[in-house]
């Protein structure tokens, strides 16, 4: 792997350097993957068309954390299918947690900008263009996609899922005042080096995680804009949210609560 790396390094720096030659900002999405194989071809599909249609520098970053089901002999066909400059395959070889994943993935990035978001087909690549456009106008370093404002809203979830989330919320917001009405989604858009340095100071992981990343970037008066985002509940695959990562959200927000 470290070879790899290193042979990679050279590449990515020419690469990294003819666009910023031409003076367009690129956008490296980073796409954490765990058994997504049905959803990952959709979602690398979408991606690619939202981005060619909007005649936007990109590249897709899949970061697999040893799936079972075949998701990196997916992701490697996908790699052939559009071109290794488009789709990096930067595979590990098991479940590490989502911000080591953002960290391994931000090795390989070459983009000024970094998306994050699910690969399972909750988040609709069509709003990145308004993520884009609400970045350049209020010059923002982090974009969020929000549920919970204006015509923004839920769809296929139990009532179950919409109180926790929404407790989460109402929570969040009570106890630490974030300044975003959305905290712990996971679609959304940094400049690079504002998410570099929000993973090195953050501790958590898991649910918690997305809502550590906001309010440290209060902490270090980071500005934040939002857009209203349709989220759609996963058609395959089961849900990561499970009665462990409840009880880990409860702890981190009370961790939270008491250092900042």
């Amino acid at each position: 792997m470290a070879s790899e790396e290193a042979s990679a390094s050279p590449r990515r720096s020419r690469r990294e350097s003819e666009g910023r030659a031409r003076g367009q900002d690129k956008y490296s999405v980073l796409l954490p993957t765990y058994n997504e194989r049905e959803n990952l071809p959709l979602i690398v599909w979408l991606l690619v068309k939202s981005f060619s249609e909007s005649g936007i520098n990109y590249e897709i970053i899949i970061i697999d954390d040893g799936s079972p089901d075949g998701t990196r002999n997916i992701a490697e066909q996908l790699e052939k299918i559009y071109g290794s400059d488009k789709i990096l395959l930067r595979p590990r070889e098991k479940k590490l947690g989502l911000g080591t994943a953002y960290i391994h993935g931000m090795k390989h990035a070459t983009g000024n900008y970094i998306i994050i978001m699910d690969a399972d087909l909750s988040h609709h690549p069509k709003f990145i263009p308004e993520f884009i456009r609400k970045q350049k106008e209020g010059n923002f370093d982090i974009v969020s996609g929000t549920r919970y404002k204006g015509n923004g809203g839920v769809y296929g979830w139990d009532l179950k899922r919409k109180i926790i989330s929404r407790g989460a919320n109402f929570i969040t917001q009570i106890l630490l005042r974030p300044g975003a009405s959305d905290l712990t989604g996971s679609f959304r858009l940094y400049r690079k080096e504002v998410l570099q340095k929000l993973i090195e100071k953050c501790v958590s992981k898991g649910y918690v995680f997305q809502m550590e990343m906001i309010v440290r970037a209060r902490q270090l008066n980071y500005t934040i804009g939002e857009v209203p985002i349709s989220f759609v509940d996963r058609v395959y695959g089961e849900s990561k949210l499970g009665g462990n990562e409840i009880v880990s959200f409860l702890k981190g927000l009370l961790t939270l609560f008491a250092t900042t």
